[in-house]
């Protein structure tokens, strides 16, 4: 495991260096985003934790906790074939489901406020590094601090971890559109 600079969050699986993983696969990440002390929006760490602990060769994680946006710089110097950014939504449908969402749902109809900037300036800043960016939501029943995770929240993120370990096509998952 290493440290980020901010000294709080961290990558893990992250191979040493520029170069691609000795291992041989593309550098991929699953770059997540929430606060494990609101209810739901524990998503995003809670997929993390689940890749920390079962590894997926291939693929990194990136734990962007309640400010992403600092870990863009992590994505930069990748510069990885894919990134697939996970994070607690509210989009009107039922608990526990995950959609793919593009940045124009998100600036148009998907409110997310959690984070200190716009979930459109990450995904816009992340596409300067990366063309094959995935947003998957999930959409939770409750953001209130220290609610649990709901069971739904859980499964959905079990599925997700699931879809990583299966090679990764996350077009199995419904678009907001």
């Amino acid at each position: 495991m290493s440290e980020a600079p901010d000294g709080g969050k961290t990558r893990r699986n992250a191979p040493e260096g520029k170069d691609a993983p000795a291992d041989g696969f593309e550098r991929n990440i699953v770059f997540t985003a929430g606060s494990v002390l609101r209810g739901d929006d524990a998503a995003g760490p809670m997929l993390a934790k689940m890749l920390e602990d079962d590894p997926v060769p291939g693929w990194e994680v990136v734990d962007g906790g309640q400010t992403p946006e600092d870990d863009l710089y992590y994505i930069r110097e990748v510069a990885p074939a894919r990134v697939l950014f996970v994070d607690a939504a509210q989009m009107g449908v039922e608990v526990g489901a995950v959609r793919r969402i593009s940045v124009g749902d998100v600036a148009d109809r998907f409110l997310f406020t959690t984070h200190s900037l716009p979930v459109t300036f990450l995904l816009n800043r992340m596409a300067q590094y990366c063309s094959d960016i995935v947003f998957l939501g999930v959409q939770v029943r409750s953001t209130e601090f220290f609610d649990p995770l709901s069971p739904e929240v859980v499964s959905a993120i079990e599925s997700i971890a699931q879809c990583v370990r299966e090679g990764g096509d996350f077009s199995r998952f419904e678009s907001a559109a």
